[in-house]
C-alpha cells in the first residue's frame, strides 16, 4: 500500500498554522496546581509542537501564527528559531494581543490544565498575513480547528486552506477542538466541517470527530462511520487518535489501518497526539507506507509522554531509531492491522 503522494522541489516541507504560546508545567509532580510552587517554562499549542518536531526529524518546517510583542513573545519566537523552524510567517501581534499560556499539573491522572486565552495573539492572525509564495513554498499546509474557532484568524486559516488547494500544497487538518474557544458545539460542527471539505487529510481524536457530527441525526458514532463520513470530496484520509487504544486510519481507496501504542512509564497525559502527528506527516512526507509513519508516530508518542515537556520533548530521528530497535527485540511488538473499509 502506497504512502500519499506530496509534491516535490519546495523550500519547506510543511508549514503549520496556529497556536504558538508558552506552557508552564508544574516543577513538582504528582501535585495540584493549588499546591504547586514553581513551574518550568516550554512552547506549547499544537501547531509550534508540530512545526519543532518535524525540524528536529530532520524537515524543514514553518510556523503561520502571531504572538505578543513583549517577552513571552520573543521567547516563542527565539525558541522556534533555535529548533530550526522558519518564522518568516511568525506576525508579531498589535493591540495589545497576549500569547496564550497554560498552566499544567504534571500527573497523569486527573491532570489538570488551565489555559488563559484572553484576547489570544495568535487568533490576531489575519488574511492579509498569509504570504501566498509562503504557501506554495510549502509540500503540506498543517492546519487546527482552534484557528478556525474565532475571527480574523478563521478567515485567515480559510484563506491559507484555499491558497494551499490552489498551489497544489497538501491540507492537513488537525480538529485540535477546544470547547472553551467556540459559542457552542454547533459552531465548531459547521466551521470544522467546511474546513474537512478542504482538507486532504483530517486527524482528531474520537470526540473531536463527534464534534463534526453534532448536527447530524446519527445513531451509531464510531471511527468507520466517522470516516465514511470525512473521506468525500477531495479527502482521501481520516485518522483517529484513542489514545491508550492506539490509533486507526481509513484511506479513500478503502484501506483500513490500526496501530496499538508502545507501552511506557507516562509523566504526562499530553504532548503524544502533536508528537504522533508529526513524526506521521514526517514519514508520510518521506514517501514511507501508512503503516510505517503510524508505527513511527506512535513510537515518537510513546516517547513524548514518558518526558515533562510538549515542544522540547519531541523526538530526534536518532532517538526513534534507537527506541525502535529495542522494541524491534522486546515482544509483544506493537502490529499495525490492515482491512477493509465497507
Amino acid at each position: 500500500m502506497s504512502g500519499f503522494a506530496f509534491p516535490e522541489g519546495r523550500a519547506l516541507d510543511l508549514l503549520c498554522l496556529g497556536r504558538a504560546g508558552v506552557d508552564l508545567y508544574a516543577m513538582q509532580p504528582d501535585t495540584p496546581l493549588e499546591h504547586v510552587s514553581s513551574f518550568r517554562k516550554s512552547v506549547g499549542g499544537s501547531p509550534a509542537n508540530i512545526a519543532t518536531a518535524v525540524a528536529r526529524l530532520g524537515g524543514r518546517s514553518g510556523i503561520l501564527s502571531a504572538v505578543s510583542d513583549d517577552g513571552f513573545g520573543r521567547y516563542v519566537r527565539r525558541f522556534l528559531q533555535d529548533n530550526g523552524v522558519d518564522v518568516q510567517g511568525l506576525k508579531t501581534a498589535s493591540g495589545g494581543a497576549r500569547n496564550s499560556v497554560a498552566f499544567t499539573e504534571m500527573r497523569l491522572d486527573d491532570c489538570q490544565v488551565i489555559i488563559y486565552r484572553n484576547d489570544a495573539a495568535d487568533l490576531q492572525l489575519q488574511s492579509a498575513d498569509i504570504a501566498p509564495e509562503l504557501v506554495a513554498a510549502s509540500r503540506a499546509l498543517l492546519v487546527t480547528g482552534t484557528a478556525l474557532s474565532a475571527s480574523p484568524s478563521r478567515e485567515a486559516t480559510l484563506h491559507a486552506m484555499d491558497l494551499a488547494r490552489r498551489a497544489g500544497t497538501v491540507v492537513v487538518l488537525d480538529l485540535d477542538y477546544r470547547p472553551y474557544g467556540w459559542s457552542d458545539t454547533a459552531q465548531a460542527a459547521v466551521t470544522l466541517r467546511v474546513a474537512c471539505a478542504m482538507a486532504d487529510i483530517v486527524i482528531g481524536n474520537r470526540e473531536e470527530f463527534d464534534v463534526l457530527e453534532h448536527l447530524q441525526p446519527v445513531t451509531e458514532r464510531d471511527d468507520r462511520h466517522s470516516a465514511r463520513q470525512v473521506l468525500q470530496g477531495v479527502t482521501q484520509a481520516a485518522v483517529v487518535k484513542d489514545g491508550a487504544h492506539g490509533c486507526r486510519a481509513f484511506l479513500r481507496d478503502g484501506q483500513a489501518l490500526q496501530q496499538d501504542v508502545f507501552a511506557v512509564t507516562a509523566r504526562k497525559p499530553f504532548g503524544a497526539g502533536d508528537a504522533f502527528a508529526a513524526t506521521l506527516l514526517w514519514q508520510l512526507l518521506q514517501g514511507h507506507e501508512w503503516a510505517q509513519a503510524m508505527r513511527w508516530g506512535a513510537a515518537a508518542a510513546a516517547l513524548n509522554v514518558s518526558r515533562d515537556s510538549c515542544a522540547e520533548a519531541m523526538a530526534s530521528t536518532e532517538e526513534l531509531n534507537a527506541f525502535m530497535a529495542l522494541h524491534n527485540l522486546l515482544p509483544p511488538q506493537p502490529a499495525t492491522r490492515q482491512e477493509t473499509l465497507p
